[in-house]
């Protein structure tokens, strides 16, 4: 594929036809806007989240959740599915996986459950850790939305968040400010809708990430499905969570945590990087087979 494709006149759109709105429970405080009476059924009964750690939910744990983790992907399908016995969802995603083992390995099994919602996120490992080239891994995800739109379900696909400020990844901003405008030219050729982590400022906040600097944490991941229901206009009973203003620090205690996190997290990373573990356990999918949501009732189940 030629990346010079998202050039073309008038692909600086962004945005989809959103679908109708969820049902509204009562006493709920949703962020998403619309009266009420406005609000009509949402239209799915079928979600499968395609991804890397970021869709599996690593920095947020749940020893009750598969793989332990629960995420942002969960939330979604928790709201989605509330009172709904015939709602299923499937999370495919995998840690440390590039974007085209995501699209050769999970495409083809995310098709074959015929859902009528999908997120796709994929590319962040690219950028981070293998220098990937923004128009060509958008060449390849372009097609991967094409397949999916074909099958008439609603895409929604993630921009990547503003690294700008960390000293570590800030040298890829803008490698990852091409993406996203690929993405965004993408998610307008074939009607996808953006979840745009770019544009969510909340996420400037140290407090949002895990210590590991790579993942959200549970208020991350809390943030991030608040907005990607408020995209599609579904109400819901995700508060906004304001935490309190950290303390000012200084220059040595930032000092002392960029040391640490180097201790705990990248050295490690780069030692297995060059000596892989024979014994690691192969990775997989965190719900390959769609079913209620975390924490709901199986159909015909008792109380």
């Amino acid at each position: 594929m030629n990346a010079a494709r998202f050039l073309e006149p008038g692909a600086g759109h962004t945005g989809a036809n959103i679908p109708a709105a969820g049902p509204w429970h009562p006493g709920d405080q949703s962020t998403a806007r619309g009266r009420p009476d406005d609000w009509r059924p949402q239209p799915w009964s079928r979600y499968v989240a395609i991804g890397d750690s970021f869709t599996a939910g690593v920095g947020d744990p749940e020893p009750l959740s598969p793989g332990g983790m629960r995420g942002w992907a969960d939330r979604i399908a928790e709201e989605l599915g509330e009172g709904r016995g015939e709602f299923g969802y499937a999370n495919l995603a995998i840690s440390g996986m590039v974007l085209r083992d995501i699209l050769d390995q999970q495409l083809g099994p995310a098709l074959n459950l015929m859902p009528d919602l999908v997120t796709l996120s994929a590319g962040g490992n690219d950028l981070v850790f293998h220098r990937g080239d923004p128009d060509r891994m958008a060449a390849a995800l372009d097609d991967a939305v094409v397949t999916l739109s074909a099958t008439g379900a609603t895409v929604i696909l993630f921009t990547g968040p503003d690294w700008g400020e960390t000293a570590v990844f800030g040298h890829i901003r803008g490698k990852v400010a091409v993406f996203n405008e690929n993405i965004r030219v993408i998610a307008a050729r074939h009607n996808a809708v953006i979840a745009d982590l770019w544009a969510l400022r909340q996420l400037s906040d140290p407090r949002m990430w895990d210590p590991d600097r790579l993942h959200f944490s549970p208020l991350g991941h809390h943030t991030i499905a608040a907005m990607v229901l408020d995209t599609l206009s579904v109400p819901h009973r995700l508060q906004p969570l304001e935490p309190k203003p950290m303390p000012p620090g200084n220059w040595r205690e930032t000092r002392a945590s960029d040391l640490a996190w180097v201790a705990h997290y990248m050295l490690p990373w780069m030692v297995g990087r060059i000596r892989p573990r024979a014994d690691v356990v192969p990775r997989q999918a965190k719900r390959p087979l769609p079913g209620p949501p975390p924490g709901s009732a199986a159909p015909g189940a008792g109380p």
